[in-house]
């Protein structure tokens, strides 16, 4: 049975259903499609794009009108993306050259699944000391990887992150979980030989060495996030308002 995300439950972790799972589908996808697992049978991939899609279909029947057309167009601005930076600049690589569904479905399901978490009473009831604790860490973080693994790109990534946050205060705890959501996902398609992020940036130039992957490039659903929200505003102009309020409210715009 699809669970219900419009009924209220009184308890603190009351949209777990939808999060949770998505974090343990992304580690299932990621391993199916593993360089390891492909070569012992080559269709694993093909596996994977099934099951991510079945799991965007459950979300979008299970999340409120104005979601399912956020992830609708998140698919657009995933296609997108993923072919100029993925296929144009081949700033990463997939495993098979191409963009896999999976990957395409997989970016509107990481954004409702922040989406869904930044939600949580708990986490509202705690946001000041868990977006001071992230911001702490996501600097730490990236410093770690500058340091030692002399990843320049992901640093410079994590700056920028910073500057926006600075402008968008409300749409700070938003993106520092939406910051370590990709990191979990960058960390386990990196380990599985899922995808590959050169030693330089664009693999060119050499003077913004980069890890693999690169530790600030949750930074970049910041610019997804923008994408969805104006083809939003573009087709459905008399309900942007109304959206940006409850955009607003969820991104926990509380002082």
């Amino acid at each position: 049975m699809i669970p219900n995300v419009y009924s209220a439950k009184p308890k603190s972790f009351r949209y777990a259903h939808i999060y949770l799972p998505i974090g343990v589908l992304i580690f299932l996808v990621l391993f199916i499609d593993s360089a390891s697992l492909a070569a012992q049978w080559a269709h694993t991939q093909w596996l994977s794009n099934v099951l991510a899609f079945f799991a965007y279909v459950w979300l979008y029947v299970s999340v409120p009108r104005y979601l399912r057309r956020l992830m609708l167009y998140g698919l657009a601005v995933a296609v997108f993306g993923e072919s100029l930076f993925s296929l144009v600049l081949e700033m990463y690589t997939y495993r098979l050259h191409n963009i896999p569904l999976y990957v395409i479905l997989g970016h509107s399901l990481l954004y409702v699944g922040v989406y869904y978490l930044a939600k949580e009473p708990w986490v509202k009831a705690h946001r000041e000391t868990i977006v001071r604790v992230l911001l702490v860490a996501a600097v730490g973080y990236s410093t770690l990887w500058l340091v030692w693994g002399h990843d320049l790109l992901g640093f410079i990534l994590m700056v920028a992150l910073v500057g926006v946050l600075r402008r968008y205060v409300a749409s700070r705890l938003f993106f520092l979980i939406m910051f370590f959501a990709v990191v979990y996902l960058e960390l386990w398609g990196t380990y599985f030989g899922c995808w590959v992020w050169p030693a330089v940036w664009f693999d060119t130039i050499s003077v913004v060495p980069s890890a693999n992957p690169p530790s600030g490039i949750g930074a970049a659903y910041f610019l997804y996030d923008v994408g969805c929200l104006w083809l939003y505003k573009q087709f459905h102009p008399r309900q942007w308002r109304i959206l940006r309020r409850i955009h607003r409210h969820i991104k926990i715009s509380y002082r």
